[in-house]
């Protein structure tokens, strides 16, 4: 009778097991409530008779299950039985066994019937199961617990058979053999490594898997899936090639978390496997061990054994505490146990660090102790409005996303912008239940995945909820571009903002409290017992530090979101009468998977229908969604106080960017003494702690542009509507298929159509950029907000959040001003002046008096520009940076209508641009004279313009030639000018190449409406040798260093390993370039391929680590530079930024600012550069012992020790050089 009862009422089970109010018939045609599923619709009648057929077939197996109970009863059919159709229970784990699959014998199994009508109903039976599918989707989940889980390991197959017989022993005699005797015994096993060969290649592919799988381990762990993650260590371990890809970490991980549990025996298991894989614990491995005992209580004696064992394995009973990262609650239950043992043991404070300061000699004066005259700056707000910002940011953060509103023009809300929002908001409703199904059931399947043993996305789509994933999913679909997104980059973004949104911590209440605390530093009102940097008040608040996270390896990035890219196209399905009204209703997808052609490769683009974008046109919704750390900051930043803390208050962001996934940069940084990054880390935190404001007059006329048609004069794009239109008439497409057409003009109208579509997607691609920009502004309007800084892998600054900040283009530049203003002084006006002419690109060669007398004269036009921006003549729109001369000619405006120009109090930020920085840099390290002079490190009365000089010398060059009949050079005559070569001559310090000059070149050129055209390829060639001439002969010095630098880099790489460097400022640098890993990705919509150039198993990339160090070396010079200049004008009180070599500070502090830069460009270069990254590259790659490549290590040394000489140039001349920044 069990077995009746169990398989009886199929279908009634069925409809008792439906979601309420989930509809079972498709809805009327042409409306939205239809069926949401993922698969496609039938019509209504075919639904209508399969649901007839199905309730008949459930009703005969009713019929026939009556019966058979009624022959029970009478005793005439004792073995009669109705064979079970779902599912037959297994007879291990409570699982389930497939129909037609459950052993004979085991429970749940029943006998099947022979008769011909139970296999035609078992038939039938089947039908109908696989008709409700197709109608209506799979059941819903169960509320017991998953099968999968039922099925996992924990007894591990060891593969050394004598401690696979110790397990075996073990296990037979408890528990009269406790199992922590049996971890003490077991830690005296001898670790016997198994033998491990692979080649170069194979290691590479190793060590990627490696990285996935303690990824995988990991954040199983962090969603509390530690069985899951003992099966899969146990799966993996079992099987002797897998075994190979098992490391400690991986192995301290799952015993940590069994520790955490108290679970002493699952973590013996691993500590079986982990003798049986030849590896001896650490630190980390006892640490686990003891805190376990610690949770159980155990006996003295045991753990007495452990400890011996462990000073055995010379491990320092003391580093547990010390050495090894643990909670406050491990720590303790960690001392419990070792106190058992030794009751009289107490953990040591930890020795006094030693002297956190900085050796460089550069930043002696920096942290030299009680200087009086330091004067660090204090915001302009109080404490009680400070702590109300960190409030609004805490609430930010906490809710990962900024909901801003777009400052697109307002739609007239008709009929049909209203039918459009509502038919928006619909189709988005019923996507987020369908969207939660399908992600339901990714989880069983990755679930199911993993529980087989391997590695799967499962964990990582537990990271955050089904709402937060579906919201994730859907701000995505709104974001698409008409024009579609390449699958690979989709994939890419969606795995990152998975990683940044997992990664909030749970402090709130203890970071509220030191927040407060550390704005006494900051307040305009408080005041601290000592001045100090806010790195170190913060230092000394005692915040304890969260340790480093493990970056997740680019391939489970792509991986997961390439799972989740494929979820949104499967499961988003909109009706097709919103594209075709007149066709019959069925559902068909917004996504489509298509292949283009992108830069001659074939890609995979996910493109939304053409129906969808017209109805979010119509729509015209006015809200835009960002994740918290994409949007400015509402209060101060945290400062920086290690390379994994500091900036947002709780989404951690690494001091040194890079590509996810590469951990070069920051294992460097990691094991860099601490001091030594304090003048990196302050100087980003001075910048950082800027506040700012939006300059609303600007804002408001760029949105009148912005909301009409644009103006791309002006740098502010056009709509859409105004993007080139695909020819018309025999110029059409379409005209292609004519039979009169030649293949000349096919192809022409080709290349007109892709060039028409190129300028469709870049004006595309802009609006989006300056609607960000713009909606970001208008919502920040009337806020003081930070913009929070890190820094790349050469030592350069930018700002964290992409949308909105001061390293954009000249209408982002405008937008900005400082929220805290200064009087002007006596000289303010003065500078505003200079900054407004230097705006302009009007007198670049003449003496700053010249320029404040030019100011004076064109002062009508100032004011008529400020006054009637868009009525007015318009002056400002000549200039060379229109947005940031109308901002500043408003100021300059409002300064001379004040009645007293010296107490104005001024929030606009005046620049000085360093001449040629790159150029500079070189000229000063190789003290060329000659050099210095065209770059203005020598005082003059007028300034030098090496880019008008390489011009007037590439035109000397022109001249010869062309008298000795060269045609290109007859042809060039008049059209040499600064414009044409100042990009390459700028670009060549920084590496260009001679085939990226001629591009620049080119450019250049097309741009010039009287050059003929057919001539602009030779025209480019000639002209880029000659540029490169001419600086060969103008910078002899720069040369022969870049030349240097080159081969050290190439002979470098030829060993085997990538340039590595320290900068002044003792920051370590190390180029990512690697010869490109293949990372394939298969399955789904389309297979996935990506190169990877930061993979460390790779060799180096000898072209690029060659061609990249002269720039990435003369960059960290740069932005040591900058990093010195900032801090010191920090001491002195002043508000500065930077966007490289461009310094901003108040008009009134312009000459202090000025005279701390040349100061510490003298500074800077006064120190042996080019002699101490010679000996740190021989202590480095030239070991004294002998390699297999000794011949390349051989000519490294003597590259090395040939230093280029130094010439005559005396660095002192700087300090009174006026327009070496100007």
């Amino acid at each position: 009778m069990s077995a009746l009862r169990c398989g009886r009422g199929a279908a009634g089970l069925r409809r008792a097991l439906w979601p309420k109010g989930y509809p079972c018939l498709l809805a009327e045609e042409g409306t939205l409530g239809g069926v949401w599923g993922r698969k496609r619709s039938l019509s209504a009648s075919a639904c209508e008779q399969d649901r007839r057929k199905g309730c008949g077939h459930a009703e005969l197996l009713e019929v026939l299950e009556a019966r058979v109970r009624q022959l029970q009863a009478e005793g005439t059919a004792e073995e009669v039985t109705v064979k079970r159709v779902a599912v037959a229970q297994a007879p291990e784990a409570g699982g389930i066994w497939p129909p037609r699959q459950a052993p004979l014998g085991a429970e749940g199994a029943v006998p099947m019937l022979s008769s011909r009508w139970a296999q035609k109903l078992d038939k039938d039976q089947q039908l109908i199961e696989k008709r409700w599918q197709q109608l209506d989707g799979k059941l819903p989940k169960m509320v017991e617990k998953p099968t999968w889980e039922k099925h996992l390991r924990t007894e591990p197959r060891l593969l050394s058979r004598k401690l696979a017989g110790q397990l075996q022993q073990w296990e037979r005699k408890r528990p009269q053999s406790p199992w922590e005797e049996q971890l003490a015994r077991l830690l005296q096993e001898a670790p016997q490594r198994l033998s491990r060969e692979a080649d170069e290649g194979s290691e590479s592919r190793l060590e990627g898997q490696r990285q996935k799988l303690l990824a995988f381990l990991e954040c199983c762990l962090l969603t509390g899936h530690l069985p899951l993650a003992h099966h899969v260590l146990v799966a993996q371990h079992s099987r002797a090639p897998q075994q190979q890809l098992l490391t400690l970490p991986m192995y301290n991980t799952v015993m940590l978390g069994w520790a955490r549990q108290g679970s002493f025996k699952e973590l013996m298991y691993v500590f079986f496997m982990l003798k049986d894989a030849g590896l001896a614990p650490d630190l980390l491995s006892y640490a686990a061990a003891l805190q376990c005992m610690g949770r159980l209580d155990q006996d003295a004696g045991t753990i007495q054994r452990c400890l011996k064992q462990m000073e055995q394995d010379r491990l320092s009973l003391q580093g547990l505490f010390s050495a090894v990262p643990l909670s406050a609650e491990e720590r303790e239950e960690l001392l419990r146990a070792v106190r058992k043992a030794r009751p009289a043991f107490s953990p040591q404070p930890p020795p006094p660090p030693p002297p956190q300061v900085n050796t460089s000699p550069l930043l002696q004066e920096i942290y030299a102790k009680q200087d009086p005259s330091v004067s660090y700056p204090k915001l302009h707000l109080s404490l009680k409005e400070l702590q109300g910002l960190f409030r609004q940011q805490l609430g930010v953060e906490m809710a990962t996303t900024v909901t801003v509103e777009s400052v697109e023009k307002a739609p007239l809300l008709t009929e049909e912008v209203l039918q459009a929002r509502k038919t928006l908001a619909a189709l988005r409703a019923e996507w987020e239940s369908v969207l939660s199904l399908e992600l339901q059931e990714i989880k069983e399947s990755e679930a199911r995945a993993a529980a087989e043993g391997r590695p799967s996305l499962f964990p990582y789509l537990c990271l955050l909820s089904e709402k937060e994933l579906v919201g994730l999913l859907l701000q995505t679909l709104q974001a698409l571009p008409p024009h579609g997104e390449s699958l690979l980059f989709l994939a890419h973004e969606l795995g990152v903002r998975v990683l940044k949104r997992k990664r909030l911590r749970n402090q709130v209440e203890e970071l509220e409290q030191r927040y407060s605390e550390y704005l006494h530093l900051l307040a305009s009102d408080t005041q601290v017992a000592e001045p100090c940097l806010p790195r170190q008040h913060w230092e000394a608040l005692g915040v304890p530090e969260a340790p480093p996270e493990q970056p997740w390896p680019m391939s489970v990035l792509v991986q997961l979101g390439k799972q989740l890219a494929e979820v949104l196209v499967r499961a988003v399905q909109m009706p097709s009468s919103l594209a075709a009204p007149r066709g019959p209703s069925t559902l068909i997808p917004v996504l489509y998977h298509v292949y283009s052609f992108r830069s001659f490769r074939q890609i995979g683009i996910l493109k939304p229908h053409p129906a969808f974008t017209q109805l979010q046109e119509t729509a015209a919704e006015r809200t835009l969604i960002f994740e918290s750390t994409e949007v400015p900051m509402l209060c101060p930043p945290l400062p920086w106080t290690s390379p994994h803390s500091g900036a947002f208050l709780l989404s951690p962001t690494k001091m040194m960017r890079s590509l996810e996934g590469t951990q070069q940069h920051q294992l460097l940084l990691e094991r860099c003494p601490p001091a030594e990054l304090h003048g990196a880390l302050d100087a980003l935190t001075q910048l950082g702690n800027c506040a700012w404001r939006v300059n609303g007059r600007v804002l408001d006329l760029v949105l009148d542009l912005f909301r009409d048609k644009g103006c791309p004069r002006l740098g502010v794009p056009s709509p859409p509507t105004e993007a080139p239109r695909p020819p018309e008439g025999r110029q059409a497409p379409k005209g292609c298929l004519l039979p009169e057409a030649s293949p000349a003009d096919k192809a022409e109208m080709r290349r007109e159509l892709a060039r028409r579509l190129k300028v469709a997607r870049e004006m595309q691609s802009l609006r989006a950029d300056a609607l960000y920009r713009l909606s970001l502004a208008q919502h920040l309007r009337n806020h003081v907000f930070w913009l929070p800084h890190n820094m790349d892998f050469r030592g350069r600054t930018y700002p964290c959040s992409p949308h909105f900040n001061h390293l954009g283009s000249d209408l982002a530049r405008a937008l900005l001003e400082f929220a805290q203003g200064r009087p002007l002084g006596p000289h303010g006006l003065d500078w505003l002046k200079i900054h407004l002419v230097n705006l302009t690109g009007l007198k670049k060669r003449e003496s700053l008096q010249m320029r404040r007398d030019y100011a004076d004269a064109v002062m009508e036009d100032i004011l008529d520009s400020a006054e009637r921006p868009m009525t007015g003549r318009k002056w400002w729109m000549e200039a060379d940076e229109p947005w940031q001369t109308l901002a500043c000619c408003m100021e300059i405006a409002q300064v001379v209508h004040s009645p007293d120009p010296t107490t104005y109090i001024s929030h606009f930020p005046v620049h000085q641009d360093g001449s040629c920085n790159g150029l500079q840099h070189y000229a000063a390290l190789g003290r060329d004279s000659t050099g210095a002079t065209s770059v203005n490190l020598s005082p003059s009365d007028l300034p030098q313009d090496v880019y008008s000089e390489v011009a007037a010398q590439v035109e000397v060059f022109r001249k010869q030639d062309a008298k000795q009949g060269v045609r290109v050079a007859q042809v060039l005559e008049g059209f040499i000018s600064r414009k044409v070569v100042k990009q390459t001559v700028m670009t060549v310090v920084y590496g260009v190449t001679r085939y990226g000059g001629r591009l620049q070149i080119e450019r250049r050129l097309r741009e010039l409406e009287d050059f003929p055209q057919e001539f602009v390829w030779e025209a480019s060639h000639y002209l880029v040798r000659q540029v490169f001439n001419s600086l060969q002969e103008m910078f002899s010095g720069t040369r022969s260093i870049q030349r240097w630098l080159t081969e050290s880099a190439r002979l470098i790489s030829l060993t085997g390993s990538a340039v590595e460097w320290i900068t002044p400022l003792g920051v370590p640098i190390i180029q990512p370039y690697h010869r490109d890993s293949k990372v394939m990705i298969k399955g789904g919509l389309q297979s996935l391929t990506f190169s990877s150039s930061v993979d460390t198993n790779q060799k180096p990339n000898t072209l690029k680590q060659k061609n990249g160090f002269p720039p990435n070396f003369i960059h960290s010079l740069d932005s040591t530079h900058m990093m010195l200049t900032a801090l010191h004008c920090y001491r002195k009180g002043l508000t500065f930024v930077s966007v490289h070599d461009c310094f901003w500070t108040h008009a009134a502090d312009v000459g202090v600012m000025n005279q701390v830069c040349r100061e510490q460009f003298v500074r800077l270069h006064s120190q042996p550069i080019l002699h101490d990254l010679s000996r740190f590259l021989l202590k480095r790659f030239c070991p004294d012992s002998r390699t297999s490549k000794s011949m390349w290590v051989s000519r490294l040394k003597d590259t090395l020790l040939s230093v280029p000489p130094t010439g005559t140039f005396d660095l002192e001349q700087v300090k009174h050089s006026t327009f070496f920044f100007s």
